[in-house]
């Protein structure tokens, strides 16, 4: 749990005792490749928290389409916070792409930091901030960059992306095809 208690102290000030008393009912759990954390028509009660490994969020058009929305890292909250916070069904799968490590903060922990710690709500707060900002630009690179420019800037957001996630997913991620990224990869080992 220390990495989880490290990330949490570069936030907010929080005493040994406020920290316990956070994390009790937290738990570690491993999750295999593929493994999934959380699934549409299921109200999410946690959220998690990786130290190691990387999930994907992927929607399900209605023609039955996966599209990778988002990838969480090592040292990142990710949940379906929408659904989470509304206490409503989620439309999204969070999955491991590799063998992911994370803590499991269910909704009670929540719950007991947002009235126990004396920076609770601050520490909402920065995570919240934290999501809205990424989904903001997320937004703003998706209809107002090329596929070259998101192509460029992903490994700024996604360190060491192209290591770790089949390009499936990356082109995904990206708006683009399997085919397109290959060219924009070929492009861009050229220049080099």
């Amino acid at each position: 749990m220390e990495q989880i208690q490290a990330a949490i102290r570069q936030m907010i000030a929080v005493s040994d005792t406020e920290m316990a008393g956070l994390l009790e009912n937290a738990r570690m759990r491993t999750f295999r490749r593929q493994e999934n954390l959380s699934l549409p028509d299921y109200t999410p009660n946690e959220i998690f928290f990786l130290n190691k490994g990387m999930i994907r969020v992927i929607v399900t058009d209605n023609k039955g389409t996966a599209h990778t929305i988002h990838f969480a890292m090592e040292n990142q909250f990710i949940a379906d916070y929408s659904s989470y916070i509304l206490r409503q069904p989620s439309l999204y799968t969070l999955q491991a792409i590799e063998e992911t490590e994370a803590v499991v903060l269910p909704r009670a922990a929540i719950d007991w930091g947002y009235r126990n710690l004396a920076q609770g709500d601050r520490l909402g707060r920065l995570i919240a901030e934290f999501y809205f900002i990424y989904q903001d630009n997320r937004i703003k690179n998706l209809y107002a960059r090329t596929p070259k420019e998101r192509y460029d800037t992903i490994e700024e957001v996604f360190p060491e992306i192209h290591n770790r996630a089949p390009q499936h997913m990356i082109a995904s991620y990206l708006g683009i095809t399997p085919v397109h990224l290959s060219r924009l990869k070929k492009q861009q080992r050229a220049k080099m």
